[in-house]
């Protein structure tokens, strides 16, 4: 007894068939209006996941964006978080203030027992390395916008963040 090859195929072998074009387009239009980087539905034994990339481009007088990959470093125990300003909400309308250009996880040191990148008091100069925010498994560095002194440091080593959430003041 022989089986047709339709027959043998599995069911997902055809998944032309049964994705929803429109719900996809729903989904995708979606991101954009809730500036999200990825939802996922499942339908039935249909999974879908729609994910857009973020391009992250800062501008600096003299030093251009650097992104770079780096091994990921393990969440150590966080380091307490001193500050100038009350809040990092009071600190969103400085002039010093430097926000988040993404979601994701931000890390003060490359590894956990690595030197932090900066204390409050450091002085730091236009272009220096001053975080790390990992968002899709790439390490994205956050240099300092400008030259001065860091007066305060809203975020945590392994601290999740939100895109434009004001992570330090830099005066």
């Amino acid at each position: 007894m022989t089986q047709s090859s339709k027959d043998a195929a599995p069911k997902h072998a055809t998944p032309d068939a049964s994705i929803d074009t429109k719900l996809v387009r729903r989904l995708a239009q979606m991101l954009t209006e809730t500036d999200l980087t990825e939802i996922e539905v499942e339908k039935g034994g249909l999974r879908i996941r729609v994910a857009r990339t973020l391009t992250v481009t800062h501008v600096a007088a003299s030093a251009p964006a650097v992104a770079s990959v780096i091994a990921p470093p393990p969440v150590a125990a966080a380091a307490p978080v001193a500050a100038a300003v009350s809040s990092s909400s009071d600190a969103a309308g400085h002039p010093g203030a430097v926000a988040s250009p993404m979601v994701g996880t931000a890390y003060r040191r490359a590894s956990p027992d690595a030197k932090a990148f900066i204390e409050v008091g450091s002085q730091v100069k236009q272009g220096d390395k001053v975080l790390l925010v990992e968002a899709m498994k790439t390490f994205n560095e956050i240099v300092a916008p400008r030259s001065g002194t860091v007066t305060a440091i809203f975020v945590e080593d392994g601290q999740p963040v939100e895109y434009g959430e004001t992570l330090l003041v830099i005066e």
